[in-house]
């Protein structure tokens, strides 16, 4: 073979082998972006997403309906499963479009989400929210539509016995729009009290705090039930009540470790300081109650049990394990004074003690987080106690105080505006005959 015709067969080949790594580099470039989603976090979200939703139908329905009189046992756990379905219903329509979404103006940006997911539409099947990060944007909105929930549901343990349902109905839905949204969009969507530095893991303001106040609120406007302070109110059913609890608890995990919105670290460390911290809780009520009436009551075991799931909420993904143990042991002092002593002292009717356990509990877990958060927990928390970032207290207060202050002049206004128009308690009589047979047409036999 001739020199000449060597060279032509080398320039061939480098020809041929540069024309393949240009099309190799045009095939790179050309090549999709790398799917972000993660199939063991989105099976997770999915799993917590139906805990959390069995935590009002069954386990609120229950555990609110087992502490009621006998005559209002249904009226009482149709208000779980009405304020389930009219929810599901408005967060689908608006409610997920107003709290997570960004709001194109920088200043309503503060306070609101925008309209831009309106019935969902630009909700696709491959759609991730970047809040949610490795989970379909359809997941993240069914497991924030779970919390909005259970949050105006949790209201009703506080105006038992003695609310219209039709007014019912409504003020969930009012309420829903105009105070749970918007605060929920302050501190998880991007608004004012996230950006302020608001630790809040999985909802001791947004949930807990906001229920509560709205619960004291609610039964200050209705007054208390007839009979109240002489007859004999104690619950009909402690052992719906023991089930109902049992469900919250269990769902709770839902909750908590599903606010990491990933199957890792932080999950697995909510759900042990979760598990701590109730277990902590029912025993500091317990104790409590056993060394000032001589006996520990059932009703007082799951009352501290949920008063301990409702402290530990804002904290459980910051918190390492003796962090939760002290919020459990002071959830559980503070909220059975609160709920007992305190109630009898001032003398308002809140029936299920919403306020005491709820608005209490929420409100110390929320400032408790500020105290125990760690950095090694969670790179984004530093609290007073563990990292010295005293600041991060006063961050804290200025949120408690303002879901507190929010809410409890939205909730009057709400609750005003339609005792106004459709009004907002039944009549004497029925509250006596009982709301089961007169709301719904339906008794309990037996």
């Amino acid at each position: 073979m001739t020199l000449d015709r060597m060279k032509k067969i080398g320039l061939g080949v480098a020809a041929t082998l540069g024309a393949l790594a240009l099309g190799t580099g045009a095939a790179f470039a050309a090549a999709p972006p790398p799917d972000p989603l993660n199939s063991g976090d989105t099976a997770w979200m999915i799993t917590s997403s139906a805990l959390v939703l069995m935590m009002t139908i069954p386990g609120l329905a229950l555990f609110y309906a087992g502490m009621v009189r006998k005559k209002n046992i249904l009226a009482t756990a149709a208000q779980s499963f009405g304020a389930t379905c009219i929810i599901t219903v408005l967060w689908m329509i608006v409610g997920y479009s107003i709290s997570f979404t960004n709001n194109a103006d920088p200043n309503l940006q503060k306070f609101i989400g925008s309209f831009d997911y309106l019935m969902l539409g630009k909700m696709g099947l491959k759609s991730i929210n970047p809040l949610a990060g490795t989970i379909p944007e359809s997941v993240y909105m069914f497991f924030q539509m779970t919390f909005a929930i259970i949050t105006p549901a949790l209201i009703a343990g506080a105006i038992a016995d003695r609310m219209k349902f039709s007014a019912f109905m409504w003020f969930m839905s009012l309420w829903l729009l105009f105070v749970y949204c918007p605060i929920a969009h302050w501190v998880w969507g991007g608004g004012w009290l996230g950006t302020m530095g608001a630790l809040d893991y999985a909802g001791g303001t947004v949930v807990h705090l906001n229920a509560g106040t709205a619960g004291l609120v609610a039964c200050l406007m209705l007054g208390k039930r007839v009979g109240y302070g002489t007859e004999n109110m104690a619950p009909h059913n402690l052992l719906f009540a023991l089930i109902g609890a049992s469900l919250l608890w269990v769902g709770w995990f839902g909750f908590n470790a599903g606010s990491a919105v990933t199957a890792g670290y932080n999950a697995g460390m909510a759900a042990a300081a979760t598990q701590i911290a109730t277990a902590a809780a029912a025993l500091g009520w317990m104790f409590s109650e056993w060394l000032i009436n001589k006996k520990p009551s059932v009703l007082g075991m799951i009352s501290g049990a949920v008063a301990g799931l409702v402290a530990i909420t804002p904290a459980s993904g910051f918190v390492n394990a003796t962090g939760a143990l002290i919020i459990g042991v002071a959830a559980g002092v503070v909220c059975y004074f609160s709920s007992v002593w305190v109630k009898k002292w001032i003398g308002y009717d809140d029936a299920l003690d919403t306020w005491g356990v709820h608005g209490v509990g929420g409100a110390l877990g929320a400032m408790m987080t500020g105290m125990f958060a760690s950095n090694a927990i969670n790179s984004s928390s530093k609290g007073w106690l563990i990292d010295g970032n005293g600041g991060q207290m006063l961050i804290q207060f200025y949120d408690v105080a303002a879901v507190f202050v929010f809410c409890g002049i939205a909730t009057f206004i709400i609750l005003k505006l339609i005792d106004l128009t459709i009004g907002i308690r039944v009549s004497k009589e029925v509250e006596v005959e009982g709301l089961d047979i007169n709301l719904h047409g339906e008794a309990i036999h037996g």
